[in-house]
C-alpha cells in the first residue's frame, strides 16, 4: 500500500468540519484564488471569529492640509508561505443600492461611522447635506459580491454592496500591490468577510497595498478603471464609436440551432384551421378567434407560440414560431445601441454634442468602451452639458439594477456588479400632471409586430399603455425609485400603479400642452419604429435580425418623450428609446383590450388587420 503524501496525510488529519468547509467552500475559495495551504488556519478563523490583524498590523494616518491620507503598515514580519498569514476583515456597511439613503438615515450611528470612515466633515452641518457627502465618496470604498444561488432577475439576486471597517477601507491602491482581498461568504453564519493574504514575504513597517482594478492589463481602460482614486483627464481619447466587426455579435451567440437557410418553408396550412401550441402568459384565455384551433404539443402545432427562449429552429423547420433567430439585436440593451446607430448620419452637433438618430440617447458599453465614454463624460463636463446618465445591466427589465446618477466614480464601479451600458438620461423629459402629486414622469409602452424581415413587415398595435412616477420629478434624489422611475406593478405594497387608458390620455396630453397634438407626436414615435427595424434589419445575421420566413415576433417598446429644441430655438417634442422587451408582459393588455391577443395573431398569422388597432409601418 503506497504512504500518503506529507499534503494527503495533513488533510486526513483535518476534523470533519475542516472537510465539510472544503466541501461547501472550496470552489469560492478557487475562484478567489485563495491557496489551500491557508484553507485549515482559514477554518479555524472563520470558526473561532478570529480577528487577528491587529496583532499584524497599524493604521497611520498623516495630515496634510486639511486632507487624510491613511496606509496601513506591518508591525511584524509576515512570511507569505505560512499557513497563519491569511485574515479576516469585517464589514461595517452591507447594504442594496436603494437601501442605503433609509439606511443612513434610521441605523443608529451608521451615519457618524461612515462619515468618520471616508473623513467627511459632519460638524455644523445637516443630516441631509451628510448623507448627501456619503452617497457621493462611498464609491471610493464600495465593494461588492452576488448571491450565487439566486434567480437570475430576481431582487434577491440583485447585487450586494458593502464597505469593509476602517482597517480594510485604508488599504491604499497600488499597480505593485502586496495583498490580495477577496470577499468570502461564510454560510454557517450567513455573513461576509473579506479574506486577504500576502502577495510576497514582508518585512516590520511594509506597507501593504492592493490593487483596486485587478486582471485588467489594457492600460487605457486600466486609467479610466481607476479614476475614483487616481483622476486623469482622459478628454484626448477618441469618443466617437464605430460599428463592431462580426466577431462582437458571434460573441453572444449561444448554442442554438438555427433554420436551414435552403429549406423552402412551406407556410400555414390553407385546406384547415392552423394548430396552435400555446404557452405564453393567459394568452390560451384569450385566443378566441375561430380560425385558430389549440393544440397539446409542439409535434402536433403548425404554429409554436412560447414565452421561453427557442432554440429549435431545426426540429420544426415548417412550424411558425413567434421568435426570430438572433432578435437579441434589439432585445439586449449594448446590442440595440449599436444596432440603432446605424440610423444615424455619424455626425454630432459641437455645441451639445448630441447625435443623429436623435431619438437614440448617447449609449455606451462600459465593458469595451469605458475609455471612449469617460473622455465623452468629460468633454460634456468641460462644456457644462448636463451630465446625468442611467446605466442599466445589458438584459435585465423592470428597473432591476439600474442607477441613475453624474457621479462619474459611481458610475466606473458599476460593472464590477455585472456588464453595464450608460445611456444618457433624459433631464428633461415631458411630464404628466397627476392632480394628487404635481408633475411626473411617465413612459409609454407600444407593441410592433413583425412578421417577416425580407421582405420587411413591420405593424404596430395602436392601443399603448402609459407607466407613471409616483412622485414629482426634479432632478436630485436619483435613488428615490418612485420618483425616476415608472415600473410599479413589481414593487411593494401601498406604491400605487396609476391606471390612465389611452384614449383617456389623449385628450388629457392636449389639455395639458395645448400647442402640441398628439397625433403628431404619435407619428414621430411610429417613424422612430420604421428607422430602428431598417437598421435591425440592414445587415444579415449575426448582425442583424435574421431572414427567416418561418419566424413571427411580437416586441414591447418603452419611450419617453423628451423636450427639446429646434434650430428656431423652439421647444419641440422628441420620442426617446428606452428598451425593447423580449416576450413582453402582456397581461394589462388582456385585462383592459380582452381582443388584443385575436388582433396579434390574426396580424401575424394572417395578414389581417382590417377593423383591428393596427397600422402597418412597413
Amino acid at each position: 500500500m503506497p504512504h500518503p503524501t506529507e499534503k494527503e496525510a495533513a488533510k486526513e488529519e483535518q476534523p470533519d468540519g475542516y472537510h465539510q468547509f472544503v466541501e461547501i467552500h472550496g470552489p469560492q475559495l478557487l475562484n478567489s484564488g485563495v491557496p489551500d495551504f491557508y484553507w485549515p488556519k482559514l477554518y479555524e478563523k472563520l470558526s473561532n471569529e478570529t480577528f487577528d490583524a491587529g496583532e499584524y498590523f497599524k493604521l497611520l494616518c498623516v495630515q496634510s492640509g486639511d486632507e487624510n491620507k491613511w496606509k496601513v503598515e506591518t508591525i511584524q514580519p509576515i512570511e507569505s508561505k505560512h499557513p497563519n498569514s491569511i485574515f479576516l476583515v469585517d464589514h461595517a456597511w452591507t447594504y442594496r443600492v436603494s437601501d442605503c439613503r433609509p439606511q443612513l438615515e434610521q441605523i443608529p450611528g451608521l451615519l457618524e461611522r461612515m462619515a468618520a470612515l471616508m473623513d467627511i466633515q459632519s460638524e455644523e452641518r445637516s443630516k441631509e447635506e451628510v448623507i448627501e457627502d456619503i452617497l457621493q465618496k462611498m464609491w471610493k470604498f464600495n465593494q461588492t459580491y452576488r448571491i450565487g444561488n439566486a434567480t437570475f432577475g430576481s431582487d434577491e439576486s440583485m447585487p450586494i454592496w458593502y464597505i469593509m471597517d476602517e482597517f480594510g477601507s485604508r488599504i491604499q491602491h497600488s499597480d505593485s500591490p502586496t495583498v490580495k482581498m477577496s470577499p468570502f461568504f461564510f454560510a454557517p453564519l450567513q455573513i461576509s468577510f473579506t479574506l486577504m493574504w500576502p502577495l510576497q514575504d514582508l518585512e516590520e513597517n511594509d506597507e501593504i497595498t492592493r490593487d483596486f482594478v485587478p486582471n485588467v492589463g489594457d492600460p487605457e481602460t486600466r486609467k479610466a478603471k481607476l479614476i475614483p482614486w487616481v483622476p486623469a483627464d482622459m478628454t484626448d481619447v477618441d469618443y466617437f464609436q464605430k460599428e463592431p466587426d462580426v466577431s462582437f455579435f458571434q460573441s453572444f451567440i449561444k448554442l442554438e440551432s438555427v433554420p436551414d437557410p435552403d429549406h423552402k418553408f412551406r407556410g400555414l396550412p390553407k385546406d384547415r384551421n392552423p394548430r396552435v401550441y400555446l404557452k405564453y402568459m393567459s394568452f390560451h384565455q384569450y385566443l378566441t378567434d375561430k380560425r385558430f384551433d389549440l393544440v397539446e404539443t409542439m409535434e402536433e402545432a403548425d404554429i409554436i407560440f412560447i414565452q421561453r427562449h427557442f432554440k429549435d429552429f431545426d426540429k420544426y423547420p415548417d412550424t411558425c414560431v413567434n421568435q426570430f433567430p438572433f432578435e437579441r439585436v434589439i432585445t439586449v440593451k449594448d446590442l440595440l445601441a449599436v444596432v440603432c446607430r446605424r440610423a444615424g448620419d455619424g455626425k454630432e452637433d459641437p455645441d451639445t454634442l448630441e447625435r443623429n438618430p436623435k431619438w437614440l440617447p448617447v449609449t455606451y458599453n462600459l465593458e469595451t468602451e469605458i475609455s471612449k465614454f469617460v473622455s465623452y463624460f468629460q468633454q460634456r463636463e468641460n462644456k457644462a452639458l448636463d451630465n446625468h446618465w442611467i446605466c442599466k445591466p445589458w438584459n435585465l427589465a423592470r428597473g432591476l439594477d439600474m442607477h441613475v446618477t453624474n457621479n462619474l466614480d459611481y458610475i466606473l464601479r458599476l460593472p464590477e456588479s455585472g456588464p453595464k451600458v450608460a445611456c444618457k438620461y433624459v433631464h428633461d423629459p415631458v411630464l404628466f400632471t397627476r392632480e394628487d402629486i404635481g408633475n411626473v414622469k411617465f413612459d409609454i409602452r407600444y407593441i410592433v409586430m413583425l412578421s417577416s424581415v425580407s421582405p420587411l413587415k413591420l405593424y404596430v398595435y395602436r392601443v399603448f399603455w402609459l407607466r407613471f412616477s409616483n412622485r414629482p420629478f426634479s432632478l436630485d434624489h436619483f435613488d428615490d425609485y418612485e420618483k425616476h422611475f415608472t415600473v410599479m406593478n413589481y414593487v411593494e405594497e401601498g406604491q400605487k400603479l396609476k391606471q390612465v387608458n389611452y384614449d383617456d390620455y389623449i385628450p388629457m396630453f392636449e389639455s395639458q400642452y395645448p400647442a402640441y397634438k398628439w397625433a403628431e407626436v404619435e407619428e414621430d414615435i411610429f417613424q422612430m419604429f420604421r428607422e430602428m427595424f431598417q437598421a435591425a434589419t440592414a445587415l444579415p445575421s449575426p448582425q442583424g435580425i435574421s431572414n427567416c420566413p418561418q419566424a413571427r415576433a411580437m416586441y414591447a417598446i418603452d419611450l419617453l418623450l423628451e423636450w427639446r429644441k429646434n434650430s428656431k430655438g423652439e421647444r419641440t417634442i422628441q420620442p426617446v428609446i428606452c428598451e425593447v422587451n423580449f416576450c413582453p408582459d402582456c397581461d394589462r393588455a388582456c385585462k383592459y383590450h380582452p381582443n388584443f391577443v385575436n388582433d396579434v395573431f390574426s396580424t401575424l398569422f394572417m395578414d389581417d388587420i382590417e377593423g383591428r388597432p393596427v397600422t402597418q409601418l412597413l
